[in-house]
């Protein structure tokens, strides 16, 4: 059973895969747009989802990792001539410093503490950045560093992002860092009983969150092409990651895939109904919480046991086991 589930899987991946492969060759210019898309947004969401539903830390500040990100692809390229892929490199690592930095004082909070904290920290940089002359305050900046890249070109570097953030949830989640995480998630107090060191493991999770965010950012703003202070540090970003986690399914796996696909398409379709958007994809939120509190992909695995990317070394057999006591 467990090697056939593992073919399966190895099947699935390869059809998506060759998928991946013939949509630029095959699709035209808006599919292939609207493609990256879904993978930039589905990278962010693993990161959400990674903090809020594998840790217990729910942020609503990681819009200011975007806009670090975005900026620093932004300065270094546009201003002083760096390589694109090395500038959003460095934002990265700019953005993992930067949430070192203010771990200390966030991870003192808790709960919609550490929610309202995060928040803060991103207003903050809201406002610096609208006042600080080296990035000429508000301005509009135009990053026209990326205007000679193809669609092909933003679509690969979106999708190599969004299999990184993928993998990265996955391989965290199946060693002892994502067990104790799990464990501070569900009971801080018994994890810390159990020998968890709570401060230590949350700094991991969030530095890795911070530095994806980094990547995230940069790659985002090469497919957007311009950037301010209120748009890269604008609490959209956490509305959309929020939602697409919320109906795909907080805590699994494939809950960011399948809301963030959902994302995409629905403020598509509401493009050209301004102002209609949020209120559309708040109502679909609000119906899915009251009839799948666990989103799709949630209440899916609690119904039927589906899961694609299991976060365990492995699932037991119930069956097996049972039948394996003696009567």
């Amino acid at each position: 059973m467990k090697n056939m589930k593992k073919s399966s899987l190895i099947i699935l991946i390869a059809v998506i895969a060759v998928l991946f492969v013939i949509i630029p060759i095959a699709g035209t210019a808006s599919l292939l747009g609207m493609i990256t898309l879904m993978c930039l947004y589905l990278a962010m969401s693993q990161m959400w989802n990674l903090l809020g539903g594998y840790a217990g830390m729910l942020s609503l500040g990681m819009q200011a990792f975007i806009g670090i990100g975005g900026y620093t692809l932004t300065i270094l390229s546009v201003r002083y001539g760096v390589n694109i892929y090395l500038s959003i490199i460095i934002g990265a690592v700019i953005c993992a410093l930067f949430g070192l930095a203010v771990s200390p004082a966030i991870f003192k909070m808790s709960g919609v503490y550490f929610a309202i904290g995060t928040w803060i920290v991103a207003e903050a940089l809201n406002v610096f950045f609208s006042n600080w002359k080296f990035v000429d305050y508000a301005k509009d900046w135009s990053i026209n560093t990326v205007f000679s890249m193809s669609g092909k070109q933003l679509y690969y570097t979106a999708l190599i992002v969004a299999v990184l953030a993928t993998l990265i949830v996955y391989i965290l989640l199946r060693t002892k860092t994502g067990l104790a995480l799990m464990a501070i998630r569900d009971s801080a107090s018994a994890a810390e009983t159990m020998g968890v060191e709570i401060f230590k493991t949350k700094l991991k999770c969030y530095v890795i969150a911070c530095f994806m965010m980094g990547l995230i950012g940069g790659a985002q703003y090469m497919q957007t092409a311009y950037i301010n202070p209120s748009t890269g540090f604008s609490i959209n970003w956490t509305i959309a990651m929020t939602f697409a986690v919320i109906i795909g399914g907080l805590g699994t796996m494939e809950g960011p895939i399948v809301g963030s696909v959902l994302y995409v398409i629905i403020t598509q379709v509401m493009y050209n109904f301004p102002g209609m958007s949020n209120i559309v994809l708040g109502i679909i939120a609000i119906v899915v919480i009251l009839l799948a509190p666990d989103g799709i992909m949630g209440t899916l695995y609690k119904k039927t046991g589906f899961q694609i990317l299991s976060p365990r070394r492995s699932i037991p057999n119930i069956s097996a086991a049972a039948n394996s006591v003696p009567k």
